[in-house]
């Protein structure tokens, strides 16, 4: 979870917090897994892999809050959160589209506001700077599209609770899409600031 620029960071490792949001990582390819299992023949394991993301989002509150309540924030956790966030959503697109429950058009559309913040990364890194802490509108973007997601694999069936959850998945897929582009957008205005500001100092 993102945290406050005032507070003091470590650099230890092995916190709570740190853990959790490994413990994340390492429930990405599971999922990836148990989600694409129909494609090869195994049994659909939606239910499991609803959980795994239930999970991750649970693990996603808590490493924020307990690295501010008993400051343990550090720069790994500060890494390893938004790493995992990205990989998440990178994972559930990638099971979506393949399963064909998310059209093509909005995968590339997602994917491409992820390009362009590499590129915005890598343009900061040459100039000698670390990525920017993520905006709260970010934050926002993240938790709509891991509403969206679970609720547009429960869609992937029939009778009144697949139709219920396609209606919800959609309006949290289509909020989270515009914020995610929203947040991206800002991040490139607020880098372009920086660089600038830096450009001026020289």
């Amino acid at each position: 979870m993102e945290v406050q620029e005032t507070r003091v960071q470590t650099d230890r490792v092995l916190t709570i917090p740190n853990i959790l949001s490994m413990a994340r990582l390492v429930g990405v390819p599971v999922f990836l897994w148990l989600i694409l299992r129909p494609e090869f023949g195994g049994p659909k394991s939606d239910g499991w892999a609803l959980l795994v993301l239930m999970l991750s989002g649970v693990s996603d509150y808590l490493d924020g809050k307990l690295a501010r309540r008993w400051n343990q924030i550090s720069s790994l956790g500060r890494l390893l959160d938004p790493a995992a966030d990205r990989l998440y959503i990178l994972s559930t697109l990638v099971g979506l589209t393949w399963r064909e429950i998310l059209p093509l058009w909005l995968t590339a559309v997602l994917l491409a506001r992820e390009l362009v913040l590499l590129v915005v990364v890598a343009v900061l890194r040459r100039h000698g700077y670390p990525p920017l802490q993520v905006n709260f509108l970010g934050k926002a973007a993240t938790f709509n599209l891991m509403y969206a997601f679970p609720l547009l694999l429960l869609s992937d069936g029939s009778g009144w609770l697949a139709s219920l959850a396609a209606i919800f998945g959609w309006a949290f897929a289509g909020w989270g899409t515009t914020l995610y582009w929203w947040a991206g957008v800002l991040y490139v205005v607020q880098v372009r600031r920086l660089l600038r500001a830096d450009a001026m100092a020289d």
